[in-house]
């Protein structure tokens, strides 16, 4: 069922809103990462041989070639599970959906809604300290 005029126009302003708020989120939410089926096929062997390999160790007593197949095991699942490297340009989000690569996302700090950017949760804070400190700012623009 097709999105009427007014909901694709409320989606759009969300669009909008969440790029000019926050747009290295915007960036990853619209990249399609797929990752490629040679990339299971290899941690599918890994994993395996791995697996053979471990009890191979086991059943012949020779501990080192257990701990070399669990190594193989553990390296193919994190494999699997590791982000794809990024191949493309980096930079900013444009509303239009264009990738501006002169202007770079900052890590320290960012843009709020009057222009101004705060650094109050600073790399040294953590990843915690900058989640709650965007916590309270939404909280005091939304009253």
């Amino acid at each position: 069922m097709p999105l009427s005029e007014y909901e694709q126009r409320v989606l759009e302003q969300m669009e909008r809103a969440l790029t000019s708020d926050d747009p290295r989120l915007a960036n990853t939410l619209q990249q399609t990462s797929r990752r490629s089926p040679l990339r299971y096929v290899l941690v599918g062997v890994g994993v395996v041989v791995g697996l053979l390999l471990l009890v191979l160790g086991a059943a012949s007593s020779r501990p080192w070639v257990g701990v070399v197949g669990f190594v193989l095991m553990f390296a193919g699942v994190a494999y699997a599970f590791a982000a794809p490297r990024k191949k493309g340009p980096t930079g900013v989000v444009r509303p239009d959906g264009t990738v501006d690569t002169s202007v770079q996302p900052q890590p320290g700090g960012h843009k709020s809604g009057r222009g101004k950017t705060t650094t109050t949760a600073s790399k040294g804070e953590g990843f915690l300290a900058r989640l709650e400190e965007r916590w309270e700012r939404r909280r005091r623009e939304g009253r």
